[in-house]
């Protein structure tokens, strides 16, 4: 990336950027009717143009399922409208706050402040819903946003910017289109807040350029998320749950099970079974309407070279679909189990984001959470089982993200939980109230009263301070 395309990104971003925080200067405290009015022209955006960012998004990828798209893209979207709307008022209320018994009567407050103008960069592998939910917490907590769109969803970006320039006044939303110099950019502005969205790779350089500015950032990365069978869950009902989550968009979610963790000796039994439930969901899986495309060339390829580097290294490769081979055409690849897998193949050291399944065996439970925590903490953890203690033993002995126990992906879909990272698979939280906090600043307000005795603790200091601090430090 050459100075002058870095240059020519921050000139063209900067106009942007200063309208936004000149709007955001001029009303540094929306009040509840602006904000839900935002909130509002957000949802008629996604209601009245359903079918046109569907069809967009599916242009981008060479086919993406509409239903998959309105599932997982546009219903999560409007329920976090919805819930947001629903709770403002309470969230924007400032919050009491205890007061120390040696400063009563006065009182002690927490307000929600605006930071500005927040930046969000949306990755490609969901690009309605992750726009849109950031946004919703950005605006709710009473800000202007940049939002900068990924280059690998040109019709969808394109046509956001253009409804959102439709239901949005310029110095409220900002659309921001390009390449990787643009998201470089776009990471040294001087945000109140900058949210990062993608691979852990580019979640470096994101941090590294908004620390130019002390930009504080929330980091939404990935990682290895495992699955794992406990000792006497129905293998069947663990096959079914996580199938269903690795095939949704085709493996290209980040909190999808990047692998499962079964009881030593049950690998071929667990393929069998994933084999019927991925068969039973698309049984003709190249040609159903409902089973998604790669997103392009580059990763159909890179997906293909994972497969063909644990294959050269001795995995065994296993189709868990009645077609087994990919289809070029259509970049559509059926979901393949890897069985003997070694941490010397490139499908275990690196996210796979894609429909390919390793297969790992493990003696006893303790195996199975040491084998997690050997590995950079994962975005999402999901643990199979109907024993009380051994689900809260792998709570209490695994870090990760978050947790669905006995399901897959449904914990972000749940608005009163936060959604985000630890370590290597993220930074900082939101959705729900979470979000509105994350794109706040807590403000520590304390009012004073008319009658205090802090007039007892100015100099000069004499005898009567010494007795009064000898009974603050005894207390």
């Amino acid at each position: 990336m050459g100075n002058n395309e870095m240059a020519g990104a921050e000139n063209a971003l900067a106009p942007l950027h200063a309208r936004l925080r000149e709007a955001a200067a001029g009303e540094p405290y929306p009040g509840w009717t602006a904000r839900d009015a935002r909130l509002a022209a957000l949802e008629r955006l996604l209601r009245e143009n359903e079918p046109a960012i569907a069809a967009a998004i599916s242009a981008d990828f060479g086919h993406r399922s509409a239903h998959e798209t309105q599932l997982l893209e546009l219903f999560p979207s409007l329920e976090g409208l919805r819930h947001a709307r629903r709770h403002l008022k309470s969230w924007m209320r400032p919050e009491r706050r205890a007061v120390s018994l040696w400063f009563l009567p006065g009182r002690a407050r927490v307000l929600h402040q605006p930071l500005g103008v927040v930046g969000i960069i949306v990755p490609w592998n969901y690009p309605l819903y992750l726009a849109v939910g950031p946004l919703t917490a950005a605006l709710a907590a009473g800000n202007r946003a940049m939002v900068k769109m990924s280059e690998y969803t040109p019709a969808f970006s394109a046509l956001f910017a253009e409804l959102v320039a439709k239901y949005f006044h310029a110095d409220e939303v900002a659309v921001v289109q390009g390449d990787a110099a643009v998201a470089q950019a776009f990471a040294r502005l001087p945000f109140g807040h900058l949210l990062f969205t993608g691979s852990t790779r580019v979640g470096y350089s994101v941090m590294r350029a908004a620390a130019e500015n002390l930009t504080p950032v929330t980091l939404e990365l990935g990682g290895k998320s495992p699955a794992i069978l406990g000792p006497d869950y129905s293998l069947e009902k663990f096959a079914e749950r996580v199938m269903v989550g690795k095939t949704m968009n085709a493996g290209q979610t980040c909190i999808a099970p990047d692998y499962v963790l079964v009881p030593a000796g049950r690998a071929r039994e667990f393929v069998a079974a994933a084999r019927q439930a991925v068969d039973a969901c698309y049984p003709d899986i190249l040609r159903t309407p409902d089973y998604s495309s790669i997103v392009n060339e580059r990763h159909y390829r890179r997906l293909l070279g994972l497969v063909d580097d644990a294959r050269g290294q001795g995995a065994e490769v296993a189709p868990l679909s009645a077609a087994a081979e990919p289809d070029a055409a259509t970049r559509r690849i059926p979901p393949l189990a890897l069985l003997n897998v070694t941490d010397a193949m490139q499908v275990m050291q690196e996210e796979i984001f894609g429909p390919l399944l390793p297969v790992v065996g493990y003696r006893d439970l303790d195996e199975a959470i040491a084998y997690v925590n050997a590995r950079p903490n994962p975005l999402a953890l999901y643990y199979f089982d109907d024993d009380r203690s051994r689900i809260d033993r792998v709570l209490a002995k695994t870090l990760s993200g978050g947790v669905t126990v006995n399901d897959t992906i449904l914990h972000i879909a749940q608005d009163n939980l936060p959604f985000g990272g630890v370590g290597e698979s993220g930074k900082g939280h939101y959705h729900g109230f979470e979000g509105f906090e994350t794109f706040s600043k807590k403000k520590a307000v304390f009012f004073q009263s008319r009658v205090n005795g802090i007039g007892l603790f100015k100099p000069p200091y004499g005898a009567l301070f010494e007795r009064m601090v000898r009974l603050l430090i005894r207390s």
